[in-house]
């Protein structure tokens, strides 16, 4: 059951768009749920879609369709690294090589406490500080090293 917050954020969201096009809030809708549970389960999706009075496949398709929505646990952390060509050519393997082993996981795997996941992000439009990452799509940090990454992991409670 949708949370009154997440309610109370979704109603916003329609008063973007005209009263019977509810179906334009669907991508706000997931991300609310989202943010407030951590991933999309297929019983949150079915949620959102009997809120907004659409056919469940039509908030599965967007979900499925944007890499922003997760369907599995994600963990407390998602550390997504970008590894398009900028951050790729400023030695984003290296980043991503130094998370895996201090990790222990590979691209979409959770650490065993539940704490990290480690995402494979493509382009964050910030080129210019390549390499960088993400931390649950809030945080970007950029100029990374080994030890940048080491000192954000200690930071992350």
């Amino acid at each position: 059951m949708l949370s009154k917050e997440a309610i109370q954020k979704i109603e916003y969201e329609l008063t973007k768009y005209p009263a019977d096009q509810r179906r334009a809030a669907v991508m706000s809708a997931l991300r609310i749920v989202q943010t407030e549970r951590g991933w999309l389960s297929k019983e949150s999706i079915t949620e959102v879609a009997t809120y907004l009075r659409i056919p469940e496949i039509a908030a599965m398709e967007v979900a499925t369709f944007y890499n922003m929505y997760e369907l599995s646990p994600v963990g407390k952390y998602k550390i997504t690294v970008c590894t398009n060509i900028s951050c790729m050519l400023r030695e984003a393997d290296v980043i991503v090589d130094h998370l895996q082993e201090k990790l222990g996981i590979g691209f979409n795997e959770v650490t065993a406490d539940g704490k990290f996941c480690l995402k494979e992000g493509e382009c964050m439009g910030c080129c210019g500080g390549a390499p960088l990452l993400h931390v649950n799509n809030t945080q970007m940090h950029e100029f990374l090293t080994p030890e940048k990454v080491d000192e954000i992991l200690k930071e992350l409670p």
